[in-house]
C-alpha cells in the first residue's frame, strides 16, 4: 500500500497536473515537502517534455515504476483531464522499440468532482457562519472560461440553498479589481463582513498572483478564509487516486480512454441532426468496454 502522507516508496512516479484552479501547478508547491518524489506539471508541453524525461530514466520497462499522472481538478476543469489523456495517447502510441523499456503510463481519476467541491465549499460556508454570524461568504477563483465559470456559480448556488444560512456570492475575477467589485455589492445587498474562500488549491489570497490587499480602501471588513482543504486531506485523496490508478493498471485498465472524453458535453451543446439526415454517423468513445472502475470518494476537509 502506497502511504503519500511521507515519502513514497518507489512503486510509482506521480505527476500532479495543474490547471486553472493551482495556477497552472503553482499553487501545488506546498506539496513537495511531503510528496519529494512527486513532479508537479501544467498541461500541454510541459506534461509532454515531463514525460518524456520520465520515460528515458535509466531501467528496463519490466522493472520500472509506473507513472500514474493525476488530474488536479476539483471538477470544474474536464478539459484538463482530456489533454492529460490526449498527451498519454499520444506519447504510448509513439513509442519506438528502442523505447520499449519506457515506464507504464496511468491516468488516474481527477482530483475531485463537481460534488465533492459542493461538499467541501458548503464546509467552509458552515465554518464562516460558527466563527461570525453575520459575515457573507464570497467564493473566488481565477477567471478561466466562461463554461468553468458558470460551473463554479452553479455550485454555489447549491451551496447557498443547502448552506448555513450566512449569504453566498461567488467572483471569478481577473485581478483584485473584479474582487472589489463583488464585495461593493455584497456591502450594497447588507453585508457589513465578508470572507473569501478559495474555490480550488490557493494557500494565499491572491487573483493571478496578485495579493489581495485587505485592510486597504474597499476591502476593509474582509478576510481569506484559508486553504478550502488542509495539507493532510489533500494528501489523502492523492494517495486515493494512485492506489485506484495503480489498481486498475494492474487489470490491464490505464485510464486513458476513458480520460479522452472527459470533457465531453462540456460547453456548447451540439445537435448530430444534419449528419444523420445526410447518411453520416457519429459515436462516442466511451472507453475501454468491460471491468470495473473506482469511483472518487469524498474526502475530510482537514
Amino acid at each position: 500500500m502506497i502511504d503519500l502522507t511521507r515519502p513514497a516508496e518507489p512503486r510509482a512516479t506521480v505527476v500532479l497536473v495543474g490547471g486553472h484552479e493551482s495556477g497552472n501547478g503553482t499553487d501545488l508547491s506546498f506539496l513537495t515537502g511531503a510528496l519529494p518524489d512527486a513532479r508537479i506539471s501544467a498541461a500541454g508541453r510541459p506534461l509532454h517534455n515531463m514525460l518524456t524525461q520520465l520515460s528515458g530514466g535509466p531501467g528496463s520497462g519490466a522493472g520500472r515504476a509506473p507513472v500514474v499522472v493525476l488530474p488536479m481538478t476539483f471538477g470544474r476543469n474536464p478539459t484538463l483531464v482530456a489533454d492529460a489523456a490526449k498527451t498519454l495517447r499520444w506519447l504510448s502510441a509513439g513509442a519506438t522499440s528502442r523505447e520499449a523499456a519506457a515506464p507504464p503510463l496511468a491516468l488516474a481519476d481527477p482530483f475531485g468532482t463537481g460534488d465533492h467541491l459542493t461538499a467541501w465549499l458548503r464546509a467552509a460556508a458552515a465554518t464562516v457562519h460558527r466563527r461570525a454570524p453575520r459575515a457573507a461568504v464570497l467564493i473566488t477563483a481565477d477567471a478561466a472560461n466562461p463554461f468553468d465559470d458558470a460551473e463554479l456559480y452553479r455550485i454555489a448556488h447549491l451551496v447557498r440553498t443547502h448552506g448555513a444560512g450566512n449569504p453566498v456570492e461567488t467572483a471569478t475575477v481577473e485581478d483584485t479589481g473584479g474582487l472589489l467589485a463583488a464585495l461593493r455589492r455584497l456591502r450594497l445587498l447588507g453585508s457589513t463582513e465578508t470572507v473569501l474562500v478559495p474555490a480550488g488549491f490557493r494557500r494565499t489570497a491572491s487573483v493571478h498572483g496578485e495579493a489581495v490587499p485587505f485592510g486597504e480602501d474597499g476591502f476593509a471588513g474582509a478576510g481569506f478564509y484559508g486553504p478550502l482543504l488542509g495539507e493532510q486531506a489533500v494528501l489523502r485523496v492523492i494517495g486515493e487516486r494512485v492506489r485506484d490508478a495503480l489498481h486498475n493498471l494492474g487489470h490491464g485498465r490505464t485510464g486513458i480512454e476513458a480520460g479522452l472524453t472527459a470533457d465531453h458535453g462540456h460547453g456548447y451543446a451540439h445537435s448530430h441532426a444534419f449528419e444523420e439526415s445526410n447518411g453520416a454517423s457519429h459515436t462516442h468513445s466511451h472507453g475501454a468496454a468491460g471491468g470495473h472502475t473506482h469511483h472518487p470518494t469524498p474526502i475530510g476537509t482537514s
